[in-house]
């Protein structure tokens, strides 16, 4: 993360590949995860109450990647072949290795996600994500903690997004609510987890 010379302006530490998979790559690839992962509806406590996510999910990795989020606990499903595939290009884009990867399936523009960052200890002081877009493009915003400016992506059909450094210390990000947007959206969103037991 740096600031811009000339004004102070907070620059976002992402890479953004627009076109990462072709629309056929991206076609295949949403089809095959809407079949092959084992999807759930999770629930979160808020102040008014337990309530489902407005979204499903799922988490595949390496048996020792367990991650907790909002009071979630994910034990890894193993790796489906779509996802390992989709796994395998990303570690040569970002040039790292990812252990886990969350998935969000967003089923029409009711689903979202707010404002939050990955900051968990397990994940590390600056981790390296790399989201994976399928399907109807959404906008992600990015939000800078101490100026509130703000960054928009749209997160087109297999495109890539990838955030490093200090992102997750200085920005929070969401995807918001579109009424009326109709059709399939899946991100998969690439870490490496330090195993709990080593953690510890």
């Amino acid at each position: 993360m740096i600031e811009d010379m000339f004004g102070g302006v907070p620059q976002v530490d992402v890479d953004w590949y627009p076109h990462w998979l072709s629309p056929d790559e991206a076609a295949i690839a949403l089809s095959a995860l809407l079949e092959e992962v084992q999807w759930k509806q999770d629930v979160i406590g808020t102040p008014g109450g337990i309530k489902p996510l407005p979204r499903l999910t799922a988490w595949q990795g390496d048996p020792e990647a367990i991650y907790i989020y909002s009071g979630i606990r994910n034990e890894p499903l193993p790796w489906t072949p779509t996802v390992q595939a989709l796994r395998s290009l990303a570690e040569t884009t970002c040039k790292t290795r990812f252990n886990s990867v969350l998935l969000n399936r967003y089923r029409s523009g009711e689903d979202s996600m707010g404002w939050h960052a990955d900051r968990e200890a397990e994940l590390g002081a600056e981790p390296t994500i790399a989201s994976v877009s399928l399907g109807v493009s959404r906008r992600f915003d990015l939000r800078h903690n101490a100026t509130g400016q703000l960054r928009a992506y749209e997160l087109t059909n297999g495109s890539l997004l990838v955030m490093r450094g200090r992102t997750q210390r200085e920005w929070r990000h969401r995807i918001v609510k579109v009424p009326g947007l109709q059709g399939e959206r899946i991100n998969l969103t690439f870490r490496f987890v330090t195993p709990r037991t080593a953690a510890r």
